[in-house]
């Protein structure tokens, strides 16, 4: 069992323990649901590991608002003057398990093993070979002909 793992979430990387609560950006997963990010590294006792294998099992706690940020615009001897604030969109997530496999992956698993192959179909009969019908040609243009026009000498 690792002691930490470094996982990868909205582009962003973090390095999480069990029971580590994160702020992090909004994410489309319902509040009390589990979900299981991207391991990019897990680590402890020394012992470095790359394995992908390794799963990491996370909840979504909450969705609060970050810290508002007032942001002002301003033109000297102008009287311009702007003030305009935001607040990002988060997601508070607990990690729950680092390395332990749930019984739902495992499940998940055992269902994307390939199932025995069907019994293979009689022999199709040949088609008849489909007859293309001919290209249509262009229909034949009259040459263009000169109208005489009178000329005066």
């Amino acid at each position: 069992m690792a002691d930490y793992a470094i996982i990868s979430l909205g582009g962003k990387q973090y390095r999480v323990r069990e029971g580590d609560r994160l702020l992090v950006d909004r994410l489309s997963i319902g509040e009390g649901k589990t979900f299981h990010p991207d391991v990019l590294f897990t680590g402890g006792n020394g012992k470095p590991n790359l394995s992908p294998r390794v799963q990491v099992t996370a909840k979504v706690v909450g969705s609060p608002l970050g810290p508002k940020i007032r942001i002002g615009k301003y033109k000297a001897k102008k009287g311009y003057r702007r003030h305009t604030g935001f607040r990002a969109k988060r997601s508070e997530i607990e990690i729950q398990s680092i390395g332990a496999r749930s019984s739902a992956a495992k499940k998940e698993e055992a269902e994307a093993k390939p199932k025995p192959a069907a019994k293979p179909r009689a022999a199709a009969k040949p088609r008849a070979a489909a007859k293309k019908p001919a290209p249509r040609k262009a229909p034949a243009r009259k040459p263009a002909t000169r109208t005489k026009s009178t000329e005066t000498k």
